[in-house]
């Protein structure tokens, strides 16, 4: 698809009203999340607006994530979590990234790096209290803390912070509470073992987003806002939800082509869709090379003229067909694939939640599924 045949609207107003909701629920410092590529609204305008509105971390998880953060010239804290083993870290400490470290053999190439450019470098250690991805686990931490107090000795590194993630502080009743309580207490008896080897973390931080919004035990000294920063609730909500949260972006197109056509007919590959009336279809210049799923066959639907209408047939790489009805579809008509579901002239579009439930998938894959040959639009408000 070209440029200039859909687009996704970010309303870096809603970053900033968000970052403001979960501050003020919070009461602790903000790190805004703004890995791949701000969850497909963009990193640096994200970045910029969170800031802008009271954040004070970034994080990422790559190298090249927070050196483009770098390169736009934002000199606020970064974390960046994700890394090989052998790679060359000296970029990062020269940029003044704190660097994530959740195994000895990374903390050795970190502070190998750091000697090399004589310049210490900033460390945060990862702990695993049961999400069983990244971090030390029980049985490494204890290692992973003598080499860390080591090299602080040795002033390669300065250990900043202690941190882990959780795995199910979006779950508010039912298992996830004790499953919450038990990772932490894990996260504070790991703390305890980091201090008592004489490690003095000035940042501690577990909490995710659902955890920001629901969980005031895990908050610590602050909060790292992902999913909640671009408006979707954590905990699954309809947009706001019930702490108001603003969904940003809002993907656009027009109808490229319009068909009249007689009950059985056939539309798109297969077919798996046979009209049975009389119909209107109408082209749409959006495939699954820019984030509509096929999986969604049979139950996505756009807003156009007015009302939600089925895609139907199988979604192709570049274009899909929606059952318009008697609808009176002209060329050039607006649709909306998915909106902000509140408070615009569109509010009963389809929403990312949708998307999400009709793919069998989270909004998170939704949002960092748009192309990037979908065009991002900037605007501050509704437009």
């Amino acid at each position: 698809m070209n440029e200039g045949l859909a687009e996704a609207v970010v309303d870096l107003s809603a970053i900033a009203h968000n970052v403001r909701v979960v501050a003020g629920e919070a009461r602790v410092a903000v790190m805004a999340v703004v890995k791949a590529d701000g969850n497909g609204h963009g990193a640096v305008p994200v970045a910029q607006a969170a800031l802008g509105a009271g954040a004070t971390w970034l994080g990422v998880t790559s190298t090249t994530e927070a050196l483009t953060l770098r390169a736009a010239r934002i000199q606020a804290p970064v974390l960046s979590w994700l890394h090989r083993p052998d790679e060359d870290f000296t970029r990062l400490i020269d940029a003044n990234v704190d660097i994530a470290a959740s195994t000895p053999t990374h903390l050795h190439g970190i502070a190998g790096a750091a000697a090399r450019l004589g310049k210490p470098a900033v460390v945060q250690l990862k702990v695993d209290v049961g999400l069983s991805r990244n971090g030390a686990n029980g049985a490494d931490w204890p290692d992973l803390v003598t080499w860390a107090r080591k090299y602080e000795a040795e002033e390669s590194i300065r250990v900043r912070g202690v941190w882990s993630h959780l795995s199910s502080a979006e779950e508010p009743t039912g298992p996830g509470v004790a499953r919450v309580a038990r990772q932490i207490a894990r996260f504070e008896a790991a703390l305890q073992l980091a201090r008592g080897a004489g490690l003095a973390p000035e940042m501690v931080h577990l909490a995710n987003s659902a955890a920001a919004l629901g969980v005031p035990e895990a908050r610590y000294d602050l909060c790292r806002i992902g999913l909640a920063l671009y408006g979707i609730d954590p905990f699954g909500a309809p947009a706001p939800g019930q702490f108001g949260l603003r969904p940003a972006m809002s993907l656009r197109t027009t109808v490229i082509n319009v068909k009249r056509v007689p009950a059985g007919t056939g539309v798109s590959y297969g077919p798996t869709y046979v009209t049975d009336r009389p119909t209107t279809l109408a082209l749409i210049p959006l495939g699954f090379a820019d984030g509509l799923s096929r999986t969604t066959e049979g139950r996505a639907q756009v807003w156009l003229r007015g009302r939600r209408c089925p895609i139907v047939g199988r979604i192709a790489m570049d274009q899909c067909v929606v059952d318009a009805g008697d609808l009176p579809v002209t060329l050039g008509d607006p649709v909306v694939v998915f909106g902000t579901g509140a408070g615009t002239s569109d509010a009963a579009a389809p929403t990312v939640n949708d998307w999400a439930r009709w793919a069998g998938t989270n909004p998170h894959e939704v949002l960092t599924g748009v192309g990037a040959r979908v065009p991002r639009v900037y605007i501050h408000g509704e437009r």
